[in-house]
Formats: C-alpha cells, structure tokens, sequence
C-alpha cells in the first residue's frame, strides 16, 4: 500500500501542479471552468462545463470552411483560442479531445465541439521565469444563450520542462488541430 501511495505522489509531483480553475458565470452561476498544468513536456489545459453548455474547437471555422466549400453560411460558432505567454512557448502543434458534431447541414451552420469535458495539450518549452500565462478566448453556449469567453489562466511551470509524454493524460486520445 505505501508503495501505491509514494508512486502517486511521486507521479503528481512530475505532473506539475494544476492551476487555479478560472471560471466563467452567466446569471451568477458558473458555467464552465478551465484549469492548466505543465505535464513533462506538455501543456495540459482541462475545461469542465456544466449540463447544458457547450463549447467549441480550435478549428471550428476551418472545419466549417472545407464542408461549406464556398458556400455562405448562417454563421460560425466561435472557435477556441489559446495563447501562451510569459514563461512557456509552444513548441508544436495543438492536440484537441475529439470533438462532437453539432452542425444542421440543412441550415448550411456546421460546428464541432464539447459537452461535458474537453483537453486540449500543445508541447511546449520554457521560455521564461514564473508562472506562464494562458489566454483562452471563445465561446460557450446553451440551445438558447451564447456567452463570449476571454479568461486568463496563471499556469506555475516547473523548473525543467522535459519533452515526455504527460503522465496525466493520454495523447492517443487527442485528436490534432487542423
């Protein structure tokens, strides 16, 4: 049993700490929050929505863009955006959670994104001292209300950042960014 525990510790500790959750409210209530950590050599950035929300990719609008194939739309959901700064720099490209279809093709509005859970993870280097910044931009919405997102997310970033797999999560369960 102690060995369980001392591998636990040991694999939170070489994980990197989560950040604070950064939440988002409408009506006084939260949401949808997102929290991120530094994982090996990955940034790892986690966001929970409550029943009811959805939000979106980071390629939304390309994806929209190769199935309306030149034809108008009604309109594109806003697609997630997410910069780094002061601390870490990505050092690659974005890895999303496999996205859901919400499109109505019938009504030419076609969008991909998330109930629920997302994970998003880039490879990332340390470029400076602190913690690093991560700004997430976008949108959330219920069948009736659409909220625009623009959170800032304090990531601490330990000492060394090695360019391992990330212990808490998966990559093979990622999908790449278009």
């Amino acid at each position: 049993m102690k060995k369980i525990a001392l591998f636990t510790m040991a694999a939170a500790a070489w994980a990197g700490e989560w950040s604070a959750p950064v939440e988002s409210y409408h009506e006084d209530r939260p949401f949808l929050s997102y929290r991120a950590r530094v994982d090996g050599g990955y940034l790892v950035i986690e966001g929970k929505l409550e029943p009811g929300w959805h939000t979106f990719t980071i390629d939304n609008k390309k994806r929209a863009d190769e199935k309306l194939a030149g034809k108008p739309s009604l309109g594109i959901d806003l697609p997630t955006e997410l910069a780094v700064a002061s601390g870490l720099s990505v050092n690659g490209g974005w890895l999303q959670s496999p996205p859901l279809d919400f499109s109505k093709p019938a009504e030419r509005w076609y969008s991909w994104g998330y109930e629920n859970t997302v994970t998003f993870a880039a490879p990332v280097k340390r470029d400076g001292a602190g913690p690093a910044m991560v700004t997430i931009k976008g949108q959330a919405c219920t069948p009736t209300t659409c909220k625009k997102l623009d959170l800032k997310v304090s990531v601490p970033v330990p000492a060394a950042v090695d360019q391992k797999n990330p212990a808490g999560v998966d990559l093979n369960t990622l999908v790449a960014v278009k």
